[in-house]
């Protein structure tokens, strides 16, 4: 009886032990699976933080489309400067865009850009940029002429991102809606540019077929010397394109600026001139308006004998090709043309 109680106390010991042993495994299989949960919760998250940190949560650039070439640019372009384009700088006219640098005329701002310069640094002339006050400014984009030669465009470009802002007038539309993406006026650029061509169907309207025999010439005078642009060139696209009035045959012909003679504007003998004259860029000539209307064979002309030889109708350092070219020139027009 006694060795029975104690084979089964012997056993019940056993049993306890081996109840023991699995408990142990249990928790140590419980606690080593919690554990490693957490090492690899621990590893996922470090996983995860380092892909945050790799990945910036928003682009810091932007990619603009302008005349078919892509521009990578900063993806605010709130400090822009204009140098050599002249184009850029009337397009900030129409937009309020206030440029942190600008170009100079005879080492001023002409009241002509006033409205956008009073915040401006001179960045130099209109072919002579200065680098070094390029640089200080911190631009965020640079706006330089298509004209300007490969070399200074690559020394803009170690600067800031640059765009040679076309020169051409027939883009007149992609130069301000370009302007307009930069600032953040794109609505506005659009306003603007269906306002002018709204405007510009109200004056066909109001000049009809009047101009339909009529020859019209736009001159600008340089050094002292008369010239003529090509029809797509100058105010010449909202005479002869929008406007419709028969192209010169002189003008036809031309295939960028001309020297045209006196004579040889004498043998066209235009019923309406358009003469436009800055002071800079006649230094050396100052009086060469004045001896041109006091020429005997141009107060012979039609245009001149009737009255209808216009003067800077608008200011005269109007590049002709741009929105505020079009629009201030477009309103002259509609009020010389039809006298």
């Amino acid at each position: 009886m006694k060795r029975m109680k104690w084979v089964l106390g012997l056993l019940l010991a056993f049993a306890l032990v081996l109840s023991a042993c699995g408990g142990g495994n249990d928790a140590k299989d419980t606690d080593g699976a919690s554990t490693n949960n957490a090492a690899e919760s621990t590893n996922t998250a470090g996983e995860d933080a380092a892909k945050e940190e790799a990945t910036p949560a928003a682009s810091d650039t932007k990619v603009v489309k302008y005349l078919d070439q892509e521009y990578t640019l900063p993806a605010k372009t709130e400090r822009i400067v204009i140098t050599g384009a002249v184009e850029a700088m009337e397009d900030a006219i129409v937009l309020e865009v206030n440029p942190v640098g600008a170009i100079t005329f005879s080492g001023k701002f002409p009241p002509m850009f006033e409205s956008i310069t009073k915040d401006a640094q001179s960045v130099g002339e209109k072919m002579e940029p200065n680098f070094e006050t390029i640089l200080s400014l911190k631009p965020d984009v640079i706006l330089a002429s298509s004209k300007a030669k490969p070399e200074v465009i690559e020394q803009l470009n170690k600067i800031a991102p640059t765009i040679p802002y076309s020169h051409i007038s027939t883009n007149w539309e992609s130069n301000l809606r370009l302007l307009g993406e930069l600032s953040g006026k794109q609505e506005q650029a659009e306003q603007e540019i269906a306002k002018y061509k709204e405007d510009l169907e109200n004056v066909k309207e109001t000049i009809g077929d009047s101009l339909k025999d009529k020859k019209v010439l736009a001159l600008r005078i340089r050094a002292g010397e008369m010239y003529i642009y090509p029809a797509g060139v100058f105010f010449n696209p909202v005479l002869y394109e929008e406007l419709g009035i028969a192209v010169p045959a002189e003008v036809a012909a031309a295939k960028a600026q001309e020297l045209i003679s006196k004579e040889k504007i004498a043998e066209l003998n235009p019923d309406y001139v358009f003469v436009q004259f800055s002071p800079d860029e006649n230094k050396d000539t100052p009086n060469a308006l004045e001896e041109l209307q006091n020429d005997p064979i141009m107060k012979n002309l039609n245009a001149f004998k009737n009255g209808t030889a216009f003067v800077n109708v608008v200011d005269p350092l109007a590049q002709g090709g741009t929105a505020y070219s079009k629009i201030e020139f477009l309103k002259a027009a509609v009020e010389s043309l039809t006298k």
